[in-house]
């Protein structure tokens, strides 16, 4: 997206919404209502220390920053935070596991450690911090080492986090030693438990995230594939569903979603759009030995893609899950600033819910749905990923936009500043903290105030 869509939003922008919002929102009814009358907890203050702008009443602590030490003494904080998880520990305690997306080259690479490493070649993979009821950080370290692209995950129902690959470079390829482009089950308050060990079974391609479906076990997958055709929605059946730490790795069935008469999502405009009679397509090899999934051959009727499919998460009885944008110019079939799509196993159908800021209107954001959390409170929270300005946005029931915070670390210089995007959104399980981070420099805050209260 240009700077110029960036930089006009303020803390009262509108973005323009359409579909059923509410469905996203699953805090308490006080909390529901009063986000539904107010939208947002006020302008945001400048930082003076210049790090994190936020509205008056809420405070940050920084928890972590690229380069500095490791408490466990395993080398330096890596750079590149992304996606990001929080569990629940024992007495109060909070297991943050966070991913760094490096490659070969680049910011500072996750440390090779001995039993937690993959491919020693590969910087990639994630640190786990550990905090009190203060979110007073009480220990840091090497989750799991050597993998490559550490975008998004998901948590899992037995409180580990699934770190995926958004890449599919294969051993020989920008000096790696192994495959990539797999999903890795990490345990924050314990990685030996799960190791570095690749769940082949659920398919190598260019992962984003995962959601699992608490009552059957069932894993599904969103693909942010580069180039054209782009990705799929999978959905994987493991032979131990909701077996706990280290089930996966019994194996299971790879399936993509073919939406029937639909080959590219990106050419469906309105909210509240259904499809019934979903269909979930056998992957014909999932480990991509010679050709990419999304390039195999799934049949006369082929199968579904769509552009810039990223956020994916379960909420109630259904899994929703994010395309950022589309473009003509890339290859899809239309182009749009975001929409939110959600599936209801129960009834194989699948439902256009959210459109995000309407071409009509080319001063509106794109690309707004990234990371995205659902907030204890009854709110969306949306990352930013782009040139200019950078916030994480709140959306209320009615589809306002709200400024919740804004990167203030000037990367460039007075004259032409720029700011790292933020990434990897999470509230802790009490709903008192949001953790979130800044991609560049690699940054971990925690963010404290009355997240149960609107603003009048």
């Amino acid at each position: 997206m240009s700077a110029t869509r960036r930089q006009i939003l303020t803390a009262t922008a509108g973005i323009a919404f359409t579909g059923a919002l509410s469905e996203l929102f699953t805090g308490t009814a006080a909390a529901s209502a009063a986000l539904g009358r107010h939208s947002g907890y006020g302008p945001l203050v400048p930082d003076p220390h210049g790090l994190l702008d936020l509205p008056a009443g809420f405070h940050y602590k920084v928890l972590s920053r690229q380069g500095d030490p490791l408490r466990s003494g395993e080398g330096p904080v890596p750079g590149n935070h992304d996606g990001m998880g929080a569990f629940a520990g024992r007495g109060g305690r909070v297991h943050l596991v966070r991913n760094h997306e490096n490659r070969t080259t680049g910011k500072i690479g996750v440390p090779v450690v001995d039993g937690l490493t993959y491919d020693p070649a590969a910087k990639g993979g994630c640190t786990a911090l550990t905090l009190d009821r203060r979110d007073e950080v009480l220990d840091e370290r090497v989750a799991i080492a050597g993998t490559a692209v550490n975008c998004a995950g998901g948590p899992t129902p037995w409180r580990t986090w699934l770190t995926c690959e958004e890449t599919e470079d294969k051993a020989g390829t920008s000096g790696y030693t192994k495959d990539h482009g797999y999903v890795f089950e990490v345990d924050g308050a314990d990685p030996r438990r799960t190791g570095a060990v690749p769940l082949t079974a659920m398919g190598r391609f260019q992962h984003e995230a995962v959601a699992v479906d608490p009552y059957s076990g069932i894993v599904y997958e969103t693909e942010d594939a580069f180039q054209h055709p782009f990705g799929l929605f999978y959905r994987f059946l493991p032979e131990k569903p909701l077996g706990g730490t280290g089930s996966l790795r019994a194996g299971g069935a790879l399936q993509a979603m073919r939406v029937p008469g639909v080959p590219d999502l990106s050419v469906v405009r309105e909210a509240g759009t259904r499809f019934d009679g979903i269909e979930w397509v056998p992957v014909p090899d999932p480990s991509a030995a010679e050709t990419p999934i999304r390039l195999q051959d799934f049949g006369r009727r082929g199968i579904t893609h769509a552009q810039k499919l990223e956020g994916c998460y379960w909420g109630g009885s259904s899994v929703y899950f994010v395309s950022s944008f589309a473009r003509v110019s890339d290859g899809s079939g239309a182009t749009h600033f975001g929409q939110v799509w959600k599936y209801e196993p129960g009834r194989r159908r699948l439902t256009l819910v959210v459109v995000f800021g309407p071409d009509t209107d080319p001063r509106l954001p794109g690309e707004s749905p990234d990371n995205i959390c659902l907030a204890p409170a009854g709110g969306l929270m949306v990352c930013e990923d782009g040139d200019g300005a950078q916030h994480v946005f709140g959306v209320s029931r009615r589809g306002e936009v709200y400024a919740v915070a804004r990167g203030a670390q000037n990367l460039g210089t007075p004259d032409a500043p720029e700011w790292g995007e933020f990434a990897g959104v999470t509230f802790s399980p009490n709903g008192r903290t949001m953790y979130v981070n800044c991609y560049t420099p690699g940054t971990t805050f925690a963010v404290r105030g009355p997240w149960d209260r609107a603003y009048a």
